[in-house]
């Protein structure tokens, strides 16, 4: 077997979360990141404190024969023209999520690295998130019966991060910031269209972008699923609650910890009298007996590897030609249109009826 290629890699925009593909890249043996480029001095001076080369503009990077893939990790409303312009220049290219402001956008993309010849992909990483897999292995197992219902929620309480996330031209808002994944997660683990998108956006801090959303998406499957982000809550939902015919599902955030209970007897059958109890005379909200359901503990996958190196054994595969992308351009577009959708609900205040 021959040496394998290591790739060198070139950063435009070393904030956060291009130092966290720094930090990440130490794991892979076949990525190198070579060197930064980006616009606050501050950032290209940490850069060189970790022994990264700066590069004095963005051309330097595409003028490098060296680089073989660029990774772009700027504001969102940069992502179309860089990652084009990178296209270009004969180079590979990952792109942060969202991976563009529109689906036309990225159809443009698509278009280029297809005229190219060259590898566009994308940073949608939470696909390998230990919640997200625990939850999707409970239902695919059958665990709850026919699935109906599906809620998926990040909250916080501290508010959007200052900054360009909190600028509508730049791509800010939580739809864009987090949306994007948890859009994304559903649609990866249901192949069916989505048939319609009603949104609640709220913009409590920050006037131009939304800080919270509630979003109900219908699939063609039969399923339902309610997505929320919020940078308000100081008592937070479950991550993961998931409803089916013979059982619910509860997760309750990034550990992994929840459980199903899961129907042993329907006890459907009542007598004529109400008995009363702590909800008052009810036979429809009486308690049931404990021996009727049985509890199943959910804990994290161990066998699941949760950070970004998932994301780029899938790039070096497409890069090396032995396997296609796992995270398309084609699935990030469907994302895109749904998002779209979920701009347009919140404005008109209707439901969209669509087939994504």
């Amino acid at each position: 077997m021959g040496i394998m290629k290591i790739y060198q890699v070139a950063i435009i925009g070393f904030g956060g979360m291009a130092s966290h593909h720094f930090n990440q890249s130490k794991e892979l043996e076949r990525i190198n990141i070579k060197g930064v480029y980006d616009i606050n001095p501050e950032r290209m001076e940490y850069a060189k404190s970790v022994g990264l080369y700066t590069y004095a503009s963005r051309q330097e990077i595409l003028d490098d024969p060296e680089i073989d893939l660029v990774l772009i990790a700027v504001p969102n409303d940069l992502h179309k023209d860089y990652a084009i312009e990178a296209l270009r220049a004969g180079k590979n290219v990952l792109c942060e999520k969202p991976v563009t402001m529109s689906s036309d956008e990225l159809v443009e993309i698509m278009q280029v690295a297809k005229e190219t010849g060259k590898v566009f992909a994308i940073d949608q990483n939470r696909r390998v998130n230990k919640d997200f897999i625990a939850m999707k292995r409970a239902v695919e197992a059958g665990l709850l019966g026919d699935v109906y219902v599906i809620e998926s929620r990040v909250e916080g309480s501290r508010g959007v991060p200052k900054g360009w996330r909190t600028n509508k031209e730049q791509g800010g808002g939580m739809m864009l910031d987090w949306g994007v994944h948890l859009i994304d997660q559903l649609m990866y683990m249901y192949d069916a269209k989505v048939t319609s998108v009603y949104c609640k956006m709220y913009s409590l801090y920050y006037p131009e972008v939304d800080d919270n959303f509630h979003m109900t998406m219908e699939l063609a499957n039969g399923i339902t699923a309610h997505i929320e982000v919020s940078t308000n809550n100081f008592i937070q939902h479950p991550r993961w609650y998931v409803l089916g015919k013979e059982g619910t599902l509860q997760i309750d955030g990034w550990d992994s910890k929840g459980q199903i209970i899961r129907c042993k007897s329907r006890e459907d059958t009542w007598g004529a009298e109400i008995k009363k109890n702590k909800v008052g005379p009810s036979k429809t909200m009486a308690p049931r007996s404990e021996d009727s359901v049985e509890i199943i503990p959910i804990t994290a996958p161990e066998d699941v590897v949760d950070n970004l190196n998932p994301v780029y054994w899938q790039l070096i595969d497409a890069l090396d030609g032995t396997a296609p992308l796992q995270i398309t351009p084609e699935q990030a577009l469907r994302v895109m249109k749904v998002m779209e959708a979920a701009f347009e609900s919140a404005k008109t205040n209707t439901v969209i009826h669509t087939d994504i």
